[in-house]
């Protein structure tokens, strides 16, 4: 087996040029991302190495973007935006929820939608306003979206490829945090489920489940745990829609327990959705409430206060002693 170590955003690279190595049709969309490489220099060569045909430069207008990429979609291509910051995606918003999203349903499912929507999320770099939210909640609330977000390099090298083989429009969920952590890549491994949550950590005591940049601190809190005696099983999400449900209920089965983690606002959001339907499968084996853990419900603040709001190893381990307490 072959495996490489890189980073997070240079998988990204090898993901995507793989994909277009493996079909003419697949494209690249997005501003910056030509000879610049993207901000985060995710599509650092690409251009330079399939033209400007198929990764194009685009003008600052998101809607028109995913707009044009709707059209592609439907002449036969598999084009891939980025949208360079997350709080950039919401002139988008309407293209993405009530046409992209709707068209195969549209319909009567005689045409796809092989558009992805890559958005770098989440907080953890120190930037102002708009560029470290966790918008996933919009996507995973709206019916005709795949949506998914990898943790490590080896999931961000296979998931952008799976995502882009999709026949339905998946929005991409890329933590920038994580994207100079190096990992093991395995480059001729078979592909697992693009929609499959994993156990990354056994445990016996309480279930940690998270996604993105949050899998890294619930491990972080797992080995602190473990330090003081508390077995802790972490999972790591991946699929946000649709949720891979089993291997949770399975962990929390055994545990009794479970701790929910992101940095996105509590209220409404993904967590209270999941805590929600591990509750209706496992309520007999829970022997104390499914804790969150989550940004706070304001804005996001200046960069100098979000190791304030952002959920860190100390919040997940006060909400694991808690769920001990019961």
């Amino acid at each position: 087996m072959t495996r490489e170590t890189m980073t997070f955003a240079k998988a990204m690279n090898a993901g995507l040029r793989a994909a277009m190595d493996a079909d003419p049709r697949v494209m690249l969309m997005g501003e910056d991302i030509g000879k610049l490489g993207g901000v985060f220099r995710v599509t650092e060569h690409l251009q330079r190495d399939f033209g400007e045909n198929r990764v194009l430069d685009t003008p600052l207008a998101e809607a028109g973007l995913v707009g044009t990429a709707i059209g592609l979609a439907m002449g036969g291509f598999r084009p891939v935006v980025e949208i360079q910051f997350d709080g950039f995606v919401f002139p988008a918003f309407d293209q993405i929820t009530t046409q992209l999203a709707k068209l195969t349903n549209r319909h009567d499912g005689a045409l796809s939608m092989p558009v992805v929507i890559r958005i770098p999320y989440g907080g953890h770099i120190g930037a102002v306003e708009h560029h470290q939210e966790s918008p996933e909640a919009y996507f995973t609330h709206t019916a005709g979206l795949r949506v998914v977000s990898p943790s490590t390099p080896n999931d961000a090298y296979w998931m952008i490829q799976d995502a882009i083989r999709s026949n339905d429009p998946v929005i991409f969920m890329e933590p920038k945090s994580r994207y100079w952590q190096k990992g093991e890549v395995e480059i001729d491994a078979a592909p697992g489920s693009l929609h499959a949550s994993r156990v990354v950590r056994k445990g016996t005591d309480v279930t940690l489940v998270g996604h993105g940049a949050m899998v890294a601190v619930l491990l972080q809190a797992a080995a602190i745990a473990e330090g003081e005696g508390t077995s802790c099983e972490v999972i790591d999400l991946r699929s946000l829609s649709p949720v891979d449900y089993d291997p949770i209920v399975e962990s929390v089965r055994s545990t009794g327990r479970m701790v929910w983690a992101q940095e996105a606002p509590g209220s409404t959001s993904l967590g209270g959705e999941i805590a929600a339907t591990v509750a209706e499968r496992a309520f007999y084996s829970l022997e104390a409430p499914i804790m969150r853990v989550a940004g706070y419900d304001v804005p996001f603040p200046p960069a100098k206060l979000e190791g304030v709001y952002l959920p860190d190893a100390d919040r997940v381990l006060e909400a694991v002693d808690r769920a001990l307490a019961y």
